[in-house]
């Protein structure tokens, strides 16, 4: 028999009820149809779980796809945005300055 450790879970009064009623119908324990239950649940969540970084994974692919054609197509952007988004809106301000407006 394969090692098993105790936990103590608390069930909603519908889950205790099915589980007694499996149990009961199939003449097992309790205990016996929670651990198939879990197993199954977490099977699914696995399953789940996979796909979603499956699908994440896909959309980092296909990212890099669209970022190659676009510097293949365009190149690589070698200025400085920052430092250029800085002076423009230096420019602005100075231009509502010297219009005698407020920013």
């Amino acid at each position: 028999m394969a090692v098993k450790y105790r936990a103590q879970i608390l069930l909603e009064p519908e889950q205790h009820r099915k589980l007694q009623q499996i149990a009961r119908r199939e003449g097992r324990s309790i205990s016996a149809v929670a651990r198939e239950v879990i197993q199954v649940g977490l099977e699914v969540v696995e399953r789940e779980a996979d796909a979603i970084w499956r699908k994440r994974m896909d959309a980092v692919d296909q990212l890099s796809i669209i970022r190659e054609e676009a510097q293949r197509k365009y190149g690589t952007y070698t200025g400085d945005f920052i430092d250029e988004v800085r002076s423009e809106r230096e420019k602005q301000l100075d231009a509502v300055k010297d219009s005698g407006r407020k920013p």
